[in-house]
């Protein structure tokens, strides 16, 4: 670094550097005690912190002196933050060594425009990185993290670098999430004539729950075409703004359901996915609203697609054919001992 932008800071020995202004922070590491900054960009060095800067292993410090047409690594860093920042993304005014974090300012769904990010990260003076696109996050979470490298970078450098990244929008949104009254259909033909209990309403109200869902309509259904059409249509007019089909998703004869939802109206209807488990999956549309067909797997399974598709389509995103194929990478379920979902690779 020294040779590189010797133009823009002065090294001095630590012994000569009482009086002086630190040009950037210095880190300080204890093993399982402390990592932070020991001094902090802006410091005066006083008689006492020679011996500790000697301690930190600096015998040498930067005094800067920017030249026109250079930044320092914090202006750099909130010039990046600005510009990746989109709706629903917040960051503070202070970088540190360079760096700052972007965080939630509300609830709901993480989007990355990931093209971008990588575009950003072609630029070797440049480093961001985050969470994956898709993720469900929490007001004040940390979402990515962005940083100059260089203590010191060129303006022109950045600049080219921003000016690319602005033809592709902000990098980091969060979609908030609905929370639409449900309606919920399940199918069969054993569960209608009481032969078993049904075990799909209690699953799926707790996942709706999750996300401040409420059931408006209940409704069993034998399979039958008619009756099931009858059923998405009650739910429809009890108030449902979306619609869920419980059941009867499989090419098995006697498994009407995804039939019947689009003899309901539903157009278009996309059905079948690379994801497992969550293969027979269905969505569809009635209107602008979203109906969702779910197969058995929901019951058996803590996380499937319903669990990546879910929270998309409460951030009111329409989901195409395209976007199932692209859950193929990650779409597979390693079915873990102990499920730790979402804390998995499953979806990512």
């Amino acid at each position: 670094m020294a040779g590189k932008y010797k133009s823009s800071a002065t090294i001095i020995p630590v012994d000569e550097a009482v009086g002086t202004v630190l040009a950037h922070d210095i880190t300080e590491i204890r093993p399982g005690q402390f990592k932070g900054p020991a001094f902090k960009k802006g410091h005066i060095i006083r008689e006492e912190d020679v011996q500790h800067l000697k301690r930190l292993g600096k015998e040498h410090l930067y005094v800067l002196k920017l030249e026109p047409g250079e930044l320092h690594e914090d202006e750099a860093a909130f010039r990046i933050a600005r510009t990746i920042a989109g709706p629903g993304v917040r960051f503070d005014g202070s970088p540190s060594e360079g760096k700052i974090s972007l965080k939630a300012a509300y609830a709901g769904l993480l989007k990355v425009n990931v093209e971008a990010l990588v575009e950003l990260n072609m630029t070797a003076e440049i480093s961001c990185s985050s969470r994956h696109t898709h993720t469900v996050v929490q007001a004040g979470d940390i979402l990515a993290a962005t940083r100059a490298i260089p203590l010191i970078m060129k303006e022109k450098t950045l600049m080219d670098a921003l000016e690319s990244i602005r033809l592709h929008g902000p990098i980091f949104t969060v979609k908030a999430l609905a929370q639409p009254p449900a309606g919920l259909v399940v199918t069969g033909n054993e569960v209608y004539t009481g032969l078993i209990d049904d075990k799909f309403a209690p699953i799926i109200r707790g996942k709706l729950a999750a996300y401040g869902c409420e059931i408006c309509k209940l409704v069993f259904s034998p399979d039958k075409m008619d009756r099931i059409v009858d059923g998405i249509r009650s739910v429809l007019e009890a108030g449902a703004r979306l619609v869920l089909v419980a059941g009867g998703m499989s090419v098995d004869p006697d498994d009407i359901s995804r039939l019947a939802v689009a003899e309901a109206g539903a157009d278009p209807v996309v059905y079948g996915t690379p994801v497992l488990p969550g293969a027979m999956f269905l969505y569809g549309r009635i209107g602008n609203i979203p109906i969702l067909g779910l197969p058995a797997c929901v019951l058996f399974y803590r996380a499937t697609v319903l669990d990546l598709v879910l929270p998309r389509v409460l951030a009111g995103e329409e989901i195409t054919r395209r976007d199932l194929a692209e859950m193929a990478h990650g779409g597979m379920c390693l079915q873990c001992e102990a499920c730790r979902y979402p804390v998995c690779p499953f979806g990512k």
